[in-house]
């Protein structure tokens, strides 16, 4: 089957780690529904490129919108080759520092919007047959570290519910998947005191993980490559002056 006539359905591609699979996505010739909260035309200039502007912290209003979705999606009538659920934010601090605001947005965005977003596609693929979700972790799914509690939490919560879906769909013909990038040089630390080091060599780059997902949604029929950590080869952390 021809790339062109596949659906790739990737949330958090404005940005960032989104933005570059997006990017690879499209050179390799499959249509691409990006959702992001400020998603526009503009955000990525392609004529295979379909921006969907959702807030995915707005945890109510959700279900609807993937309802909506995926409507669309089925009158498209393109089989859906992967579903991605990549966006993301960070909360660093100590834990008493963060407000239940913070707690909530984190694992509202980080967790539960993919929850929300899965839950409303999964009846689709499995109707197909076929087709891939990919979540991007963390490294920090892998193990806490100070000042990253609610963020670590979520994205554990992130490896345990894709690790639990990999064995629901197991005979549906549906693979399941997470990445887990270390420290990526993205816009995602703006907001952040700290950043990785200045060597190339203290970062991965977004383009890396990009590659890691085609790897794994054009994997061989029948096999399934359930987790990629994607590291930096010294792990190097700075505060920003």
């Amino acid at each position: 089957m021809s790339k062109d006539t596949q659906l790739v359905i990737l949330s958090g591609a404005s940005s960032g780690i989104g933005l570059a699979m997006a990017r690879r996505l499209l050179e390799e010739g499959y249509q691409v529904i990006g959702i992001s909260k400020d998603a526009n035309e503009k955000s990525l200039n392609h004529e295979s490129f379909m921006p969907r502007q959702i807030d995915l912290s707005d945890i109510d209003s959700l279900p609807k919108a993937m309802d909506d979705l995926v409507k669309e999606v089925d009158q498209l009538g393109l089989p859906v080759k992967a579903l991605i659920n990549n966006a993301g934010l960070g909360k660093m601090a100590f834990l008493e520092q963060l407000s239940v605001a913070d707690l909530r947005l984190v694992m509202d965005v980080n967790f539960m919007s993919h929850a929300i977003i899965t839950k409303s596609f999964l009846p689709l693929l499995k109707k197909q047959g076929s087709g891939d979700i990919v979540f991007t972790g963390s490294e920090a799914a892998l193990k806490g570290s100070r000042q990253g509690s609610i963020y670590c939490a979520s994205k554990f919560a992130i490896r345990g519910f894709a690790q639990a879906l990999r064995d629901e769909c197991g005979k549906s013909g549906v693979r399941v998947s997470i990445l887990n990038p270390g420290a990526v040089r993205t816009p995602f630390f703006d907001e952040l005191n700290f950043e990785p080091g200045a060597d190339p060599e203290n970062a991965v780059e977004a383009d890396d993980v990009a590659a890691a997902l085609m790897t794994v949604i054009e994997a061989r029929p029948g096999t399934v490559l359930e987790e990629i950590s994607i590291s930096p080869q010294s792990h190097v952390w700075q505060r920003k002056k």
